[in-house]
């Protein structure tokens, strides 16, 4: 592939020879395969490259004038906090910390590739375009660059910055500031490393600045700089999870039924049920009475979801009152049940009812909702749950 040289040029990914169509889809193949690389870098659970991560990070130092640093090496994010120096007192006539430095080159850096690249986003960095199909929208005149936007950093951010970095990120007890989530850097570092190995040309001290974050990613877990210390974690010792059914891209998601999710080598973990995090006991021990009690109710629903409604009924002592054909939702039912222990310290009912709309994966989810105790007919539960009455909701064509 050719491209524009010198300062300005683009990239310009879709500006091809007559067989355009030809050559784009064969780039679009060797950058599914070239995602799949950075997938595994990100899913990775080797021990940490320990030498080449702190080459990497001895190069970013340098690049701020700063000596090398020492290394303290732990074996999970939840580990570093204690080896970390107290967060600087933002003042006007400090000087600058150097993991403000680091990010606000790194901000510059992404910001030069991407008009670069001139990949199509808003102000706010989202795309104008969301591309179908990849081939489908290739061969309707979709640029290139559009599709790896899509395919490339969008699937890998799903994947790995927002499951499995995001849900490692909500299980800490604290965080540190300013840290970087190595291997789990990898939708940003993989989108600008395909486009130039698919052709697209950096100027040569961004490519050797971009080298330096994908050799971490390639190498160690989450680490933090600072003036004369840094921290890195390990990689995990376990990643669990799946595909996200429906995804265009191979999106996948933390889950295991069997234990955690991710699981570090020090024995610091995260649990997640189809990609939402649960605390231990959703996947270790749930039961009917941990059920009752728990507040949050996307975890009720997956601590459910994980015994099965009829097991929870069983476990819960849960008596049917009334069951009603569902008028909104055809073919499912409305079952409403009295509940023996309180909700909220009063007595209650649960109604059980199909979700409308349909998940990505083409299923319906079960949720129970909990109604007042005075309801003794599931029409009108349903109903007021959607502020209706029950006749109202009886009339209802379609519901969500």
């Amino acid at each position: 592939m050719t491209a524009p040289r010198g300062p300005g040029a683009r990239a310009s990914l879709d500006r091809k020879p007559p067989e355009q169509e030809s050559l784009d889809r064969e780039r679009w193949f060797r950058a599914v395969g070239l995602r799949a690389e950075w997938l595994g870098h990100a899913l990775s659970c080797a021990p940490a490259d320990r030498a080449a991560a702190e080459a990497a990070t001895v190069s970013l130092y340098a690049l701020h004038h700063r000596p090398p640093p020492r290394f303290v090496w732990v074996g999970s994010p939840a580990a570093a906090r204690r080896h970390l120096p107290p967060d600087p007192v933002l003042s006007t006539t400090a000087p600058v910390p150097l993991e403000s430095r680091i990010a606000g080159a790194l901000w510059t850096l992404r910001r030069r590739l991407e008009r670069h690249l001139d990949v199509d986003r808003d102000g706010f960095g989202r795309r104008l375009e969301e591309p179908a199909e990849p081939l489908t929208a290739l061969r309707s005149g979709t640029p290139l660059r559009t599709v790896l936007d899509a395919g490339v950093h969008g699937a890998l951010r799903q994947s790995v910055h927002e499951s499995v970095a995001g849900l490692i990120r909500a299980a800490l007890p604290a965080r540190p500031r300013f840290g970087w989530y190595g291997q789990q850097e990898a939708h940003w570092i993989a989108h600008y490393d395909i486009h130039r190995r698919l052709g697209a040309r950096f100027s040569a001290s961004d490519t050797a600045h971009l080298g330096l974050w994908a050799a971490l990613a390639r190498s160690c877990g989450w680490w933090w700089p600072r003036e004369d210390v840094c921290v890195l974690s390990d990689r995990p010792q376990e990643i669990h999870t799946e595909p996200i059914a429906g995804g265009a891209y191979g999106e996948i998601r933390l889950h295991n039924a069997e234990g955690p999710a991710v699981l570090f080598r020090d024995g610091w973990s995260c649990y997640a049920w189809h990609g939402t995090a649960v605390p231990p006991w959703v996947i270790e021990s749930p039961t009917a009475e941990r059920i009752t009690e728990e507040r949050n109710t996307e975890v009720r629903r997956c601590a459910i979801e994980r015994i099965g409604w009829p097991e929870f009924i069983a476990q819960a002592g849960l008596s049917l009152v009334a069951r009603a054909p569902d008028p909104g939702n055809p073919g499912a039912e409305l079952l409403l049940y009295d509940a023996p222990y309180r909700q909220k310290g009063a007595s209650a009912r649960l109604l059980l009812a199909v979700n409308g709309s349909q998940e990505r994966d083409g299923t319906r989810r079960r949720y129970g909702l909990h109604v007042p105790p005075w309801f003794d007919d599931a029409l009108d539960a349903a109903g007021w749950s959607y502020g209706l009455t029950g006749a109202q909701y009886a009339g209802l064509l379609r519901r969500t």
